[in-house]
């Protein structure tokens, strides 16, 4: 069993093993998005970079669905292979898979139908060019939605098996392909808006047949079995799942009225230039997330496993890592505005370039305090303790950031929307570590009531 690296692997090793990949992939990703943003901005125009931004919540509550089953089964999974349960984990994976399907077909189907109506509730005072884009970046990522969905469940799967570098070079596969259909489509052949969502989608399905045929005859940890699940198993799974799920819709919510905010006190100006700053701040939150949840599985396994000192021990090498790159991120971001700002900008766009370069300085304080609540909600997710998660990212990412805006753009203005970051990730983070020193950690019972043996763990 691949998944026994967790058990046998000392903490620093299996931070590294488990680490390194997952934030190779995001690296790659966010470089991805990078291009991504670059090709959007410089070759089709600043009103399809601010649709794209105003569209992004809801694909982004589209994709909390499937993150809300995945996320959760991957945690019991975790647990039931720590506990040495092999066949009840695989019938956990093969169910939720079959779910995940369904309901992206679902919303596949209701994206279709109602696109625009989506479009123009969520761009109010935005310019009729954006509107129009939004409504064809839309369509694309409905009709793609099917495939898309499963390729981030069977990649959280890839992972509790113990395949992080597997995971990797398929990540880096499907985004490498990404951006060369990026070159061709829009450099070369002119192409507008559709084909940076085709694009993106097309990568994601490939993804999707690729990961689907690995965990076939047994090839894994986890493999394809007949029967469903218990109904309190699955909502287990749902209840585990619901801080990440609620975490991407309140986040989604966040991001629908950051824009109105951003509407009212800058127009679409300002809107492109938040989606400059998400470009860029993409590399640290995927860097920091990516390490995190990299984490969450080896967590949960050693908690199945009842070896909690090792669990301790892997969140502080998590908790270490993601001071040192967020400290790297905010220096990079203070200072590196003016060179890579204008990489997103057309060169005639001076009004938008200025307020992206002071927009990227005040945000980048945010990092002082932002990884607390990334660390800490996946550490109470990977022990299954949805309650203290799904706190905090109700806290984290909606009330402390509403709260936050609604007090400081009165005497800021626009200024206030990008400094909201830095008050409301600081008043988070209190209180999610007022969550984390009231945790009581022990040992998981197995189904004969017998509890696990706390073994001591290599350091």
């Amino acid at each position: 069993m691949d998944s026994r690296i967790f058990e046998t692997l000392p903490p620093s090793k299996l931070f590294f093993r488990c680490a390194v990949p997952s934030m190779i992939t995001m690296a790659f990703g966010a470089l991805y998005q990078i291009a991504d943003g670059v090709f959007v901005g410089r070759f089709i125009g600043g009103d399809a970079l601010a649709a794209v931004n105003l569209i992004m919540p809801i694909i982004m509550i589209v994709f909390g669905f499937a993150n809300l089953i995945a996320t959760g089964a991957s945690v019991r999974i975790a647990v039931l292979l720590g506990e040495k349960k092999q066949e009840e984990a695989s019938k956990v994976f093969t169910f939720t898979l079959k779910v995940i399907f369904l309901i992206s077909c679902l919303l596949g189907v209701l994206g279709l139908a109602f696109t625009d109506s989506f479009v123009r509730f969520l761009a109010p005072g935005a310019t009729e060019l954006s509107i129009e884009y939004g409504i064809t970046y839309t369509r694309i990522y409905a009709a793609f939605a099917p495939l898309m969905l499963i390729y981030h469940a069977t990649d959280n799967y890839l992972r509790v098996c113990g395949k992080e570098n597997l995971s990797m070079w398929l990540s880096i596969l499907t985004q490498g392909m990404n951006i060369v259909l990026d070159v061709i489509l829009i450099v070369f052949l002119g192409q507008g808006v559709w084909a940076a969502a085709f694009t993106s989608c097309l990568a994601m399905a490939l993804g999707s047949v690729i990961t689907l045929f690995m965990f076939r005859k047994k090839r894994m940890d986890l493999y394809y079995v007949k029967g469903n699940i218990k109904k309190s198993v699955f909502f287990r799974i749902l209840v585990n799942g619901s801080s990440e799920f609620f975490s991407s819709i309140s986040m989604s919510i966040m991001s629908i009225v950051f824009n109105f905010f951003l509407l009212k006190y800058g127009g679409t100006t300002a809107v492109a230039a938040f989606s400059v700053i998400m470009y860029v701040d993409s590399i640290v939150g995927m860097l920091v997330f990516g390490m995190a949840d990299s984490l969450q599985p080896a967590i949960s396994y050693c908690y199945g496993a009842g070896l909690i000192d090792k669990v301790k021990a892997i969140l502080r090498h998590v908790i270490l890592g993601a001071i040192v790159l967020s400290v790297a991120s905010l220096l990079f971001m203070f200072f590196a505005g003016p060179y890579v700002a204008p990489l997103f900008i057309k060169p005639e766009d001076t009004e938008l370039l200025t307020v992206s370069i002071t927009a990227m300085k005040l945000f980048a304080l945010s990092y002082i305090t932002g990884w607390v609540d990334m660390c800490l909600s996946s550490y109470f997710t990977a022990l299954e303790r949805p309650v203290r998660s799904m706190f905090t990212s109700f806290f984290g990412t909606l009330v402390f950031p509403i709260a936050a805006l609604f007090i400081m753009t009165p005497f800021l203005k626009l200024n206030g929307v990008w400094l909201s970051s830095l008050a409301s990730c600081s008043a988070s983070a209190v209180f999610t570590m007022i969550l984390y020193l009231t945790l009581k950690v022990s040992p998981t019972k197995n189904t004969d009531n017998s509890v696990v043996t706390n073994k001591k763990s290599d350091h």
